[in-house]
């Protein structure tokens, strides 16, 4: 009601429009306040809640559309409220995607945030006295930035962290609050988080070209006709980082954010949303699940770790897999005993406490006690009942290296370096290469070359060249009599197969560098138990990795032509193969990333195995 109006003055029809918009509302606020209530883990236990939710939301957003000069007249409807509820609808949308891993609700929830910026629904918040306001709109800024980031908006992220900027200088001044300096660490996590990758890829004009790294259709090389592979697919991942010192904005550090995006496919197009964005309606009908389901867990104790394991193991369907993301500080033993079991060879810590100061991983109490919140590699023996695929992105992966599979379930891990050369190691702020191997192969083999841009064409002639290596390591695993039959179990899965592969360049790129040949020393293997791979070395002819090698060094050309040029050397990298009956392979060096002769393949130690250890 506004002015000396009383009840009795408004028609009756507008009285009940008013009722019903107070009823719409309080019930959406009562919702969606009961969202922090329900387990992030389990779909049953939230998908009924936020299905009502949606419904509530999806009614008031309607009626306020139908309704909108009824309601400016007598109820005094101001913009910024309007704008409350878009951003509400936007945040129930990006925690649907964070429960569903579905890239079209993401596409939703950036549809309502761009909508409150151009139709400016906060602009006159600043002209209230009311803080509180001022702080709503902020944190709009920092979820609009968070959606941004997800969908590689990397030029409007830009801008609105400017913007962001201003409203918080602005924030400030006017009201001289204590949270000034929390606000200002937005803005710096933000700044890193963009500058996070080591190489940029330039126009002719030399602005940034913003790459996406999801799966594409025919990014995955598809399998020969009549090969057969297992049937499994990817079903859930767990994606765990605590990585001290690493970059991080909202919960979500470097190594996640790229992991996360190496497991979902490139969403639809933006141009459906902006399309509808004169009527900007909620969709409730959720799109065919096309990613699998992951779980977000920064810095978690052991007990919500376990907690997200046993309930994604739970409801994890059949002829399905679990993937298990680790990038957390290493834990080391502090001691040798008589017998090496599963918990006496340390692990990765998933939380820190207050006994790890700037990562290390000093023990101040008791030596006998062992770290409350490491995860061991006997942690997960309870999960190998079920297919397990493993990612350990640590400086003590080694610890998994004797990994049993006691069920006979197919069971893979993957495990990076334990050591980098120094140049590697100073760059370690901006996210682990292992996992940038994983995310985008030619962005870290860019970022080990020493390069720290790249030409457009140059960039898209090196993809043209990994995507043949892509095809030759899957025909070489595919084709391979002697691989363990687990990598093929999961062979049948895309995103699966494009880690494996990508593993696999990886570790030929790194074993084959210079620098890591001095640096990086992969722990001497135990005797392996049964049905165990390891990655050794070989100068044999007849390895079945050197088309690997060799592919390489093509993509060395690639990248290095512009460098090579401005050398003495010939102009281009040449490379040639020894006589058919040489045992070995030889190139000549590389000046970009000075490739030299040795290949790397996997050798069987023991009978029909259904689980494989890798290391790089």
């Amino acid at each position: 009601m506004t002015g000396a109006e009383t009840e009795d003055d408004i028609p009756l029809g507008e009285r009940k429009t008013v009722t019903d918009f107070c009823y719409l509302l309080d019930k959406s606020k009562q919702l969606f306040n009961g969202l922090r209530d329900l387990p992030q883990y389990g779909h049953k236990q939230w998908q009924s809640y936020f299905g009502r939710t949606f419904d509530v939301y999806t009614k008031l957003w309607k009626f306020q559309q139908q309704h909108r000069q009824v309601l400016d007249s007598r109820y005094g409807l101001k913009r910024w409220q309007i704008g409350e509820v878009a951003s509400k609808i936007g945040q129930l949308y990006y925690h649907y995607y964070l429960r569903t891993s579905e890239t079209s609700y993401l596409n939703e929830a950036f549809s309502f945030y761009s909508a409150i910026r151009q139709r400016s629904y906060y602009f006159q918040v600043n002209k209230e006295d009311r803080p509180e306001l001022v702080v709503k709109k902020l944190r709009y800024y920092a979820r609009y930035i968070v959606v941004c980031l997800l969908l590689n908006k990397m030029d409007l992220v830009k801008v609105l962290v400017k913007e962001l900027s201003e409203e918080i200088e602005d924030y400030t001044q006017r009201f001289n609050t204590e949270d000034q300096l929390e606000w200002n660490l937005v803005l710096q996590e933000v700044a890193a988080f963009v500058e996070a990758d080591p190489v940029v890829v330039l126009n002719d004009n030399n602005s940034v070209v913003v790459t996406s790294n999801r799966l594409q259709e025919g990014g995955v090389p598809p399998l020969e006709q009549g090969m057969v592979v297992g049937q499994l697919v990817l079903a859930d991942a767990l994606i765990i980082g605590n990585c001290n010192n690493q970059v991080k904005f909202s919960e979500l550090t470097i190594d996640m954010f790229r992991m996360l995006q190496a497991l979902e496919r490139e969403p639809v197009n933006l141009a459906t949303q902006t399309s509808k964005q004169g009527t900007l309606e909620p969709n409730e009908k959720p799109a065919k699940r096309e990613n699998p389901h992951k779980y977000l867990l920064y810095k978690p104790t052991f007990s919500q770790l376990f907690t997200f394991l046993s309930a994604s193991f739970k409801e994890l369907p059949a002829n399905s897999v679990l993937l298990v993301y680790l990038s957390a500080t290493g834990v080391f033993p502090t001691g040798h005993t008589d017998y090496e079991g599963p918990y006496d060879f340390g692990g990765v810590l998933t939380n820190t406490n207050r006994d790890v100061v700037n990562g290390e991983t000093v023990q101040k109490r008791n030596q006998a006690q062992k770290e409350m919140h490491c995860l061991h590699p006997g942690d997960l023996f309870p999960f190998t009942r079920k297919p397990l695929f493993v990612i350990v992105d640590s400086s003590n992966s080694s610890a998994y290296k004797n990994f049993t599979n006691l069920f006979g379930q197919p069971l893979v891990c993957l495990l990076s370096p334990t050591v980098y050369p120094k140049s590697v190691q100073d760059q370690s702020q901006r996210g682990s290469l292992f996992t940038l191997f994983l995310y985008s192969p030619l962005l870290a083999f860019s970022s080990v070359c020493g390069l720290s841009s790249l030409r457009r064409g140059m960039w898209e002639r090196a993809q043209e060249f990994l995507r043949k290596v892509y095809r030759d390591i899957g025909q070489m695993i595919t084709r391979s009599r002697t691989i363990d039959q687990a990598f093929l179990q999961f062979f049948g899965d895309e995103f699966l197969r494009l880690l494996l592969i990508r593993f696999v360049f990886c570790s030929a790129a790194l074993r084959l560098h210079k620098l890591f040949r001095v640096s990086v020393h992969p722990p001497p293997p135990p005797p392996p138990p049964p049905g165990r791979c390891v990655g050794v070395r070989s100068t044999d002819s007849n390895a079945r990795c050197v088309c690997v090698c060799v592919c390489v060094c093509v993509c060395c050309r690639s990248v290095g032509a512009s460098r090579s040029r401005t050398r003495s050397s010939p102009s281009r990298t040449r490379w040639r193969a020894a006589s058919s009956r040489s045992t070995s392979w030889s190139w000549r060096p590389c000046w970009t990333c000075r490739v030299y002769s040795g290949t790397t393949r996997w050798r069987r130690t023991s009978a029909p195995p259904q689980g494989a250890v890798a290391g790089v």
